[in-house]
């Protein structure tokens, strides 16, 4: 009888079938494995570079947008730390104390990938001056004092206040400048600000306009501007800008 080849055995094909089967089912469960513990390392190893390697530290601090302040000063008060990973700044914190800072009326902090910190700058505009403490000092339109002047700048129409004046009143003052138009700007000495609800222009020659508070100050503009064109008077009330009166 002649003897089988080795190989050709139906048994021994089996158990080379089965031990393949075997393996690629072991491989399959592996494979796995190492595809999360790879996925885990990635992950783990970018979340180290990213938040605690001094790879991606802050370098430096851009500032934009300052006219009045220096970027020196900015970043003083930004007080962003240097040497810590950028991902970990806190931005809102950033915004804060640039923003504390008078002559800030907005702050945008953003990541500049790699390595930088990018402040963008919004300054205050002063559209008046007021006298406090002896000082002249510039005021923007929602009414915040946050500048200095060695003497008042003739562009900008003066604001004076009384014993009684507090911040809402200037803040209302600041409104009712802000509204007027640029040819009736012109025409304003000063404003006089008591209460929030007594306000009124001093003009150039002398006229007086009796304004009221803020409120429907671009209505009252339009109908000063009429009453001007319209009329020689001495005083002029426009507190109810629907029944304006005039006098003298």
């Amino acid at each position: 009888m002649a003897s089988r080849m080795p190989g050709r055995d139906p048994a021994d094909r089996s158990r080379r079938r089965f031990a393949r089967r075997q393996w690629a089912r072991r491989w399959l469960a592996w494979r796995y494995l190492v595809a999360v513990v790879a996925l885990v390392a990635v992950v783990g190893g970018g979340l180290w570079l990213v938040y605690f390697s001094s790879w991606l530290s802050v370098a430096g601090v851009e500032v934009e947008g300052v006219g009045l302040l220096s970027a020196a000063q900015v970043r003083q008060a930004a007080a962003v730390p240097q040497g810590e990973p950028l991902a970990r700044v806190d931005l809102d914190r950033v915004r804060a104390r640039v923003e504390a800072l008078a002559a800030v009326r907005s702050a945008d902090v953003s990541r500049q990938w790699p390595d930088q910190v990018l402040i963008e700058v919004e300054e205050r505009v002063a559209v008046a001056v007021v006298e406090i403490g002896g000082r002249w000092q510039g005021m923007d339109a929602d009414g915040v004092v946050f500048r200095d002047y060695a003497q008042a700048p003739p562009e900008l129409p003066r604001v004076e206040t009384g014993a009684t004046t507090g911040s809402e009143a200037l803040r209302e003052a600041a409104l009712v400048v802000s509204a007027l138009p640029a040819d009736l700007r012109a025409r304003v000495d000063h404003v006089e600000a008591s209460t929030i609800d007594e306000i009124s222009l001093q003009l150039h020659d002398g006229r007086t306009v009796e304004w009221g508070s803020a409120e429907d100050s671009e209505l009252k503009a339009r109908v000063v501007a009429d009453l001007l064109a319209a009329r020689k008077a001495q005083h002029y009330d426009v507190s109810v800008p629907g029944q304006p009166t005039t006098s003298g």
